[in-house]
């Protein structure tokens, strides 16, 4: 095994690379076979990518929202943002508890990262939300797909992605709640807003994971 000596107290500690392994671990979740855990952590893996980004994409718009809701906005979406970082914990120590290796780490995960990154800075309520909007209803859909993806394989993986997408649909309501009176009093119609379909469009290889726009409706 390799090894490093602190040049200060003489302290032999081993490298760091001799310790991390890539490789899923020995076991899973008991009545399930190592290829359905790893069928599973695939499934779950692409919800924390989602789910990360979704967290930041509430922040991106608690730091640049402006106007009349400048307050409001920011109070309604900070308890979402402490859900969904609960969320992401979850999911990741369920990828765990099946053997896998959850990551967080973008420069990891760029192949999976299949959306194009919000391009808004600063803007309305109005704009940031008919945003938000289109991300929701993303997520939501890809967390029911993914639901039905695990269902057959392991229900407990399936009760927390069911879960958590009865919250997720609550903080869409809030969402739209907030639109319904608001676009109608601006002239907007949220769905063509040009803004918000930038923000949330799919990469054109027509890969799998996180948001998804082609799905918006009513």
């Amino acid at each position: 095994m390799e090894s490093t000596t602190d040049p200060l107290d003489g302290t032999v500690r081993p490298n760091a690379k001799s310790v991390t392994s890539p490789r899923q671990a020995a076991f899973t979740a008991p009545t399930l076979s190592r290829d359905k855990g790893v069928e599973v952590d695939d499934v779950l893996q692409r919800r924390l990518i989602a789910l990360i980004d979704l967290s930041l994409t509430l922040k991106q718009i608690d730091w640049n929202v402006v106007g009349t809701s400048f307050i409001g906005v920011p109070e309604m979406l900070d308890p979402q943002y402490l859900g969904v970082v609960e969320m992401i914990d979850d999911v990741a120590e369920r990828i765990a508890t099946l053997g896998g290796i959850p990551c967080g780490l973008q420069g990891r995960n760029i192949d999976d990262w299949t959306w194009d990154d919000c391009d808004l800075g600063r803007s309305d309520s109005i704009g940031h939300l008919c945003a938000l909007d289109l991300v929701y209803r993303g997520v939501i859909s890809d967390h029911r797909a993914a639901m039905d993806a695990v269902a057959e394989i392991d229900r407990v993986s399936e009760d927390l992605l069911t879960q958590q997408t009865g919250v997720l649909e609550l903080y869409h309501w809030f969402v739209r709640s907030h639109l319904s009176g608001s676009c109608r009093r601006h002239g907007q119609r949220r769905r063509d807003d040009r803004t918000a379909s930038r923000c949330c469009r799919r990469r054109q290889d027509g890969s799998q994971c996180g948001r998804a726009t082609d799905q918006a409706s009513s």
